[in-house]
């Protein structure tokens, strides 16, 4: 009987608290942005649009939930990190693009690339969506690491994906085009390879397509936005300042920061809104003075999320496949 009563005492501790502290906490997520809640802040402007719903095309694998890198320490606990990998089922040796979200770096996941993804892969190429840390569980620079794990880890499996190493592009919608361009640039610079994953492994990228992805965070279109302390900014919470407490941070996260020589050749795809243009035309000529190719697309009457609906999403892919024809094939 003593040992019954004991028994019970101990679960009731432990529900009551009692070895709480090995237990992982719940990661912080901001499900804010999604494509109907954004199709409703958008349909009354632009009755037309059409959410585009993910479609695996008959040539085409998938392959989810892979863990490309895992975190032993973060304040949540060990942390796996995923990505979803797109490839054509005929054999071969193909290119590959990873695909990098949007959501002021603070919202969305990877789903939101996954009917882009599922499409390019259909005209031959290796694609995978790429989950990375978002700013209410790491602030900048992890979402950078993480992509640049993402990055060795597709190179290190290049055999098993049937991805040529040598042929590896990147592309990213807002926050995510921002994330891609900055990704890309920077490939010969430690700072930004953080140490996740086997660092002798290259992050070079071949070539990069940025759909409304600012390049220049002290364009006062960025800059500017922290005036009610009360509503901090997207840049804001992922720097965990703004730009007049830590301009530093806001400047070395800007992608024309390092456009120069080495910068691979860049596709812009735009929406009709001038302030996701940010830095744009500056790196442009910076590219030519460097005699690297560059094109832009501006999709005229459209929303800033584009990509996700119809009739902007298949010319959005029309333009990232030509691009990649041009500069991976």
């Amino acid at each position: 009987m003593k040992i019954v009563v004991i028994f019970l005492l101990l679960i009731n501790l432990c529900d009551n608290g009692f070895g709480q502290s090995v237990e992982q906490k719940e990661i912080p997520r901001d499900t804010s942005y999604t494509p109907y809640q954004t199709w409703v802040k958008i349909r009354k402007e632009f009755p037309q649009a059409e959410i585009v719903k993910p479609l695996l095309p008959k040539g085409v694998k998938a392959e989810y939930e892979v863990v490309y890198t895992t975190i032993s320490e973060t304040p949540f606990g060990k942390r796996d990190l995923h990505l979803d990998v797109f490839r054509p089922k005929k054999a071969g040796i193909y290119p590959a693009l990873l695909l990098v979200h949007g959501g002021g770096w603070r919202s969305g996941n990877r789903t939101l690339q996954e009917h882009i993804a599922q499409q390019i892969a259909n005209h031959g190429y290796v694609t995978a969506t790429i989950e990375y840390r978002l700013s209410p569980e790491a602030i900048y620079p992890a979402a950078v690491y993480d992509l640049k794990a993402a990055i060795r880890f597709l190179r290190s499996k290049a055999q098993h994906y049937n991805i040529d190493p040598d042929r590896i592009a990147i592309s990213g919608s807002s926050a995510g085009g921002q994330l891609a361009a900055l990704i890309g640039m920077t490939s010969n610079i430690k700072k930004f390879d953080g140490n996740e994953g086997d660092l002798k492994i290259s992050t070079k990228i071949q070539s990069i397509i940025d759909m409304d992805g600012i390049l220049d965070f002290a364009d006062p279109n960025e800059s500017g936005k922290d005036t009610d302390p009360s509503k901090p900014s997207a840049g804001a919470w992922w720097f965990g300042a703004t730009y007049k407490q830590a301009p530093e941070k806001w400047i070395e996260a800007s992608p024309i920061v390092y456009a120069g020589k080495d910068t691979p050749p860049i596709c812009f795809i735009n929406s009709a809104l001038p302030r996701f243009h940010a830095g744009r035309d500056s790196v442009i000529t910076i590219l030519k003075a460097h005699r690297i190719y560059s094109e832009v697309h501006t999709l005229p009457n459209t929303p800033h999320p584009f990509w996700l609906f119809h009739p902007w999403f298949e010319p959005t892919v029309g333009y990232m496949v030509a691009f990649l024809d041009k500069t991976l094939k």
